[in-house]
């Protein structure tokens, strides 16, 4: 089986964020709601007919088991996992509304990400006997902070301070996308 097609197997219909049509064109519309304020969104533009998402802060916090005394208990808000090009991707996406949480806190989110997804292929290889489920040789990653959605202000990049932002310490930070509209190859660095 496919990783996608395992994926679809594995991962909870109301969890995933299915690619929509749209001018021709494939989207994924990414959707949060806090406690405090009201829904916002985010699409992704021309992503590729191999994807999958899912959100990960859907499954519940371990903090019966884990004490939470180094964020591990967190997790980022998506996970993307996409093919294109004969490239592979995982996404960590964390989207925030406002000015969003200081950098450690969204670094934490994103570790927390990181390992859902690692959990998700222990499974995969044991559950589905797939050796290579989510193989991380054959995965590029990357790591994205997302704040001020919907707000009125000039959209900003920051680049990782030296090369791909393939670590939560070296995440892409965008603050105010326009129209709340992002390009799949700008999120993975390939724009």
């Amino acid at each position: 089986m496919s990783d996608f097609d395992i994926l679809r197997d594995l991962i909870q219909n109301d969890a995933l964020v299915l690619a929509e049509d749209e001018y021709n064109k494939k989207i994924i519309v990414l959707k949060e709601s806090g406690n405090q304020q009201p829904e916002y969104s985010l699409k992704i533009r021309n992503v590729p007919d191999d994807i999958i998402a899912f959100k990960a802060d859907a499954f519940p916090p371990p903090n019966r088991i884990f004490k939470n005394s180094k964020g591990e208990c967190k997790r980022a808000d998506y996970v993307v996992i996409a093919s294109d090009d004969r490239v592979n991707w995982i996404v960590h996406i964390e989207m925030k509304s406002g000015k969003g949480d200081p950098e450690n806190k969204v670094e934490q989110q994103l570790r927390g990400a990181q390992c859902l997804v690692a959990y998700c292929r222990a499974i995969g290889q044991e559950f589905w006997q797939e050796q290579d489920f989510l193989e991380k040789k054959n995965y590029q990653q990357r790591f994205i902070s997302i704040k001020n959605i919907g707000v009125a202000k000039r959209e900003t990049l920051i680049e990782p301070k030296s090369g791909p932002h393939d670590m939560p310490e070296r995440m892409l930070k965008i603050n105010a996308p326009a129209n709340s509209n992002l390009q799949f190859k700008r999120l993975v660095g390939k724009a």
